[in-house]
This record gives structure tokens, sequence and C-alpha cells, in this order.
């Protein structure tokens, strides 16, 4: 092996420009580009869903058989393969589990076969590799989706000379979701199925898929360092601390990098002015534009921007509470998100009370994220736990001061105006508590109506916090070549 050069098999349930419902598509996309430009070779593999996007493009390159027992049929699946600017990108296309109108799920509920769908997904991946011909050095898994990857390749791939050099890596992006299923839905991978260990089938009647990736594969990560010593922790690992505790000598946190291509004020093309860290009159002109779009007046009063799935992670039981008092201020307020329909309900309530001041925008808007990154002058994040993070990336990049908690990423991230003046790029509070969450508000509210001069010292040098996804790219190569020195002896 090259030493300079690994082969990389980066597998993942989503990738952005084909896939995605979160930051893990961005992620996907991100850091298979920053490893390539390293010099390493990749290649993607991700289902073939029926959404996803330019699969009219896609070339079929091998149809494969995935052998399960004798007591059901062998499931019939093809590989189509796409490019993601010259990194290739293999789909594992099959009817029965992935021609369905969402990714995971349809009208807020989740699909209820998605543990055997990526039980499949995570042998079919592998299976693809070895039609490939692509050995690879490291094979990087994603989320509880590939969780039986490391399993497997410690199992029914041990004794296959193709593997016996690759190592695993897996990262877990939000360990809220854990992928918990009954046994009966492993019955296609028999080794899974019919296993005895506690550590992989719990009371011998479910399995939690992050857990087994944690528990099996040869270097763990999570994207930031500060989740990292939370996932250590009773409170802060969604009931995980004892198997991230049970790896913390291959345990570590990257934090995840910003797509400055997508996410410029210099260069966004989704924006009607640009503008930079030396001159911010565009950023005033976006704001009109901002107001115009959803419907408020272009008056001169802070903006508070959101975007985020709704759903309690991202602190809407703090917000909810605080509404309305906040709201009685000379502010805006502009939410745009989907999810939890009882907390649309809430934001579509207050939002015709207030319509001067308030506009709820129940979908997601790709153009509408720009342009509330670009024409804000807040944007809210007081997220009960945020593994990194990125809109406070965002933010940061168009001088749109994030006002965050400090949880996860957002306080590797994010430097609090009143705890360092000089360094400060955004506000930050503690407490999970609605009052603490209205008091950043308000202290952020002040600044603007106060201290305008500093106000906008504080976006210059906001914009000039960068994070970039070259610089993540590395420390993933460090843990690879870690992965890769490693001489474990496995019971399997």
């Amino acid at each position: 092996m090259d030493s300079h050069k690994l082969k990389i098999l980066f597998i993942s349930s989503e990738v952005e420009g084909f896939s995605k419902t979160g930051g893990l598509a961005d992620v996907a996309k991100s850091l298979p580009l920053e490893l390539r430009n390293l010099g390493h070779e990749i290649v993607i593999v991700t289902p073939f869903y029926r959404t996803l996007n330019h699969r009219e493009h896609a070339q079929q390159t091998h149809l494969l058989n995935l052998h399960t027992d004798s007591s059901r049929p062998d499931i019939q699946f093809s590989v189509q393969e796409l490019s993601l600017d010259g990194i290739k990108v293999l789909g594992i296309d099959n009817a029965h589990y992935f021609d369905r109108p969402g990714l995971y799920g349809e009208d807020n509920n989740a699909y209820p076969d998605n543990g055997e769908r990526f039980a499949f997904f995570s042998l079919a991946a592998l299976l693809t590799t070895l039609a490939e011909d692509f050995s690879p050095d490291i094979i990087h898994c994603n989320d509880w989706h590939t969780g039986l990857v490391p399993y497997l390749l410690k199992t029914r791939f041990y004794n296959n000379s193709f593997f016996t050099n690759s190592k695993t890596v897996i990262t877990s992006h939000n360990s809220a979701f854990q992928g918990i299923f009954e046994k009966s839905q492993l019955n296609l991978i028999p080794e899974v199925s019919a296993c005895m260990d506690e550590r992989v089938l719990e009371n011998y009647s479910y399995i939690n898929f992050l857990k087994v990736g944690v528990l099996y594969a040869d270097k763990v990560n999570t994207v930031s360092p500060n989740y990292a010593s939370e996932l250590l922790t009773t409170l802060g690992s969604h009931g995980m601390s004892n198997h991230f505790i049970e790896r913390i000598h291959d345990f570590q946190g990257i934090l995840n990098g910003c797509d400055y291509n997508d996410w410029s004020p210099e260069t966004d093309k989704l924006i009607p002015f640009n503008f930079d860290s030396n001159d911010l009159s565009g950023k005033d002109k976006c704001k009109a534009a901002l107001q115009k779009e959803v419907g408020l007046e272009a008056i001169d009063v802070p903006v508070y921007g959101m975007v985020c799935r709704l759903t309690d992670q991202k602190g809407f039981g703090l917000i909810i509470p605080i509404l309305d008092r906040f709201l009685k201020h000379n502010v805006q307020l502009i939410i745009v998100g989907s999810g939890d329909p009882s907390i649309t309900g809430h934001l579509t309530a207050l939002a015709s009370h207030y319509k001067d001041k308030f506009k709820f925008i129940d979908a997601y808007s790709n153009e509408l994220s720009h342009l509330i990154e670009a024409g804000s002058d807040f944007f809210m994040m007081p997220s009960i736990f945020e593994p990194c993070g990125l809109n406070q990336l965002y933010s940061l990049a168009y001088g749109t001061l994030p006002i965050v908690r400090a949880v996860g990423g957002l306080k590797d991230t994010v430097i609090d105006y009143d705890q360092d003046p000089d360094n400060a790029n955004g506000f930050m509070f503690y407490d999970p508590n609605p009052n603490q969450l209205l008091n950043i508000l308000r202290r952020a509210l002040l600044l603007y109506i106060e201290q305008p001069e500093e106000m906008l010292r504080l976006q210059k040098q906001a914009m000039k916090s960068h994070f970039y996804w070259s610089d993540s790219a590395k420390h993933y190569e460090r843990l690879y070549q870690d992965a890769l020195h490693l001489d474990q002896h496995w019971e399997n």
C-alpha cells in the first residue's frame, strides 16, 4: 500500500447533490471531495432512491445477487454508476427497498422496515465493492444505516482475502438516531439474526445498529470535539455513553467543515446582492430583499432568522414559551422549516397573531435559506443538542451573528460576545431554559440598537471565522492512518 494514497470506500445513506435530508449529505459530498484533493482514491456507495437526483444519467454496471439462506430467495439488485465531480458514485438499486417516495419515511413517519432496508444496503455495499474489484484500505461508514458493515467484515467476510487489509471507521453524525429494530428485520443476514452475542442482539430480540457499528469498527468518531466529550457522559450520550467509553482509545471528534463553494456571500448566486467583510452594503440590500420576499415591511429593525427541521432537538421547547414576549419588542422573526405537526401548529398560530413581525414558512427552500443567511442580522440555534451544526457556520460566513446554546459543535465554533468581546463572533447561552434564551435574544437586540458600530465590527469579525473542509479532511486522513496501524484481534 502506498502510505500516501489510500483506497477509501465511503458508504452513506445520502449524498448532497443526489439525496439529502440533513447534514450527513453535506459531509458525504464535501469530505470525499477533499480526500480526493489530498490524493486518495474514493468510491461512494449510496442507495439508488426513486427520488435520487440525476438518476436518469446513471449507467448500470452490475446485476448482483444477495444470498440469504435456504428459507428465502436470493435478493437481486443492480448497481447504477454516477459521478460526483469525477468521484465514482455507486447506487444500490432494488425496487422493493428504495423505490419509495421518501428516503426513510413519509408524512413524518419512518418506514416500518427500515431495519431490513439498511441491513440489505450494508451487505449490498460490500458485495458491490467485490464486484467492482475495489479493495479498500478504509471503509468509512456513516451513521446507523451502515452500522452492520464493521460487523459483517469481522464475520461473513473475515476470511475473505479481498478485505484482509481493510479497516473500518464509523462516523456518528447524530447519536440520537441509533437504528433500533426487532430481530425479525434481520433474517436476510443469518449471521446477525442468529447471533447470540448481547453486543449485537440485545435480549436476543432487537438490534441497535449504531451500537454494533461503534463496538465493531476499528475507529469511531463524531463531528465535533465537544460533542465527542458529551457522548462520554450519561446526560449527553442518548443512552450510548457506556459504548463510547468502551471505545474511548479509538474515539475522537473531528469538526465538520463548511462548503464555501456553496456558502460564500462573495460568490453566492442565490442571493440578489453579493458582499464581503470589507463592504457590507450588499448585506443591507439582501435584508431589504428578504423582508420583501416574506412580506415584512423593509424597516430598520433587527431581523432574526432560523432555518431547520421542526424538532424538539432544535430548541422549540425553549422558543415557543417566550415567543409572545419576544415579539412584543421592535423586531422581525423569520422561521423556515417543516417537521413536527405540533410545533408547526404553534408557530402558525403565533405568525397569524404577529403578522407584521413574524413569518413562518412551513417548507424547506434552498433559495430562501441562502437569502435568510444573507439578509438576517441574527441566526437562532438554541439547540438542546447539536452534534456539529452547519447553519452557524453559514451564518458566520454571511456576517449573520449566531445565537446558540453552548452544546456540541456550536460551542466549538461560536465565541460569545459577553465572555470574550475582542474575539467574539456571536452569542451563546448555557441553560436549556426559555428565559435564558429570551435574555440572550434581548442582549443581541441591545447591541443592534445601542451600538451599531460595535455590531458592524462583530459582523466583520464573524466573517473572518473559517472552517475549511480541507482541514477536516487532514484529520480524517490521520484517523485512517491510525486505523491501518491497528494490531487488534477480534473475536467472531
